[in-house]
């Protein structure tokens, strides 16, 4: 688990941009990555070169990201792990799951065993899945009706979590009455 660490407006700005990559792999929609696409040059140009050169040297500084010299006496920025877990935060607090046109019939099932000792992460992966809409149908289990294994790879990285949670595509629930009302979904 990564320690809580405050960074100014233009330093998410930078880290964002820099992962701006990571979120275009975590995209399925042509339309989102075109929107990711066209917001890259506008955020860039948002940032006052000052405040650019403040940010960066800053980001440096605190080892998020590190500068890697090229022969022509560029440098390229590039995230560190610390700096990659940190975008995954902002990420992740901005992600949503999209709504599909027509239900597969489908559920995605995510359940976690977490242990007491790291409660506060329990916290944290319960109320991500909750802002990303699902819905908690018994305690540590959690369900949701449209794609999202992108979504969960992402938190589970973001969150380190990989050996305490898992991720299940299901077919068939006994008894889904409250489930499909909490959708506001109908059986096919």
């Amino acid at each position: 688990m990564i320690k809580e660490r405050r960074i100014s407006k233009n330093q998410q700005k930078v880290l964002l941009l820099l992962s701006a990559g990571l979120a275009l792999g975590l995209t399925r929609s042509p339309k989102v990555t075109w929107k990711i696409l066209q917001q890259i040059p506008k955020e860039w140009g948002a940032i006052d070169r000052r405040g650019l050169t403040s940010a960066t040297k800053t980001l440096y500084q605190s080892k998020l990201v590190s500068a890697q010299p090229h022969k022509d006496g560029s440098y390229t920025l590039v995230l560190t792990n610390e700096g990659r877990k940190l975008a995954l935060r902002y990420h992740l607090d901005t992600m949503v799951i999209p709504k599909q046109k027509v239900w597969d019939g489908k559920w995605r099932l995510v359940l976690y065993d977490i242990p007491e000792k790291i409660r506060h992460l329990r916290a944290d992966v319960a109320a991500t899945l909750k802002r990303l809409g699902f819905y908690e149908i018994q305690h540590s289990v959690f369900i949701h009706p449209y794609e999202c294994t992108r979504e969960i790879e992402y938190l589970i990285e973001r969150y380190e979590a990989r050996e305490y949670v898992r991720f299940m595509l299901v077919e068939h629930i006994d008894d889904d009455a409250p489930v499909l009302k909490h959708f506001k979904l109908n059986k096919q």
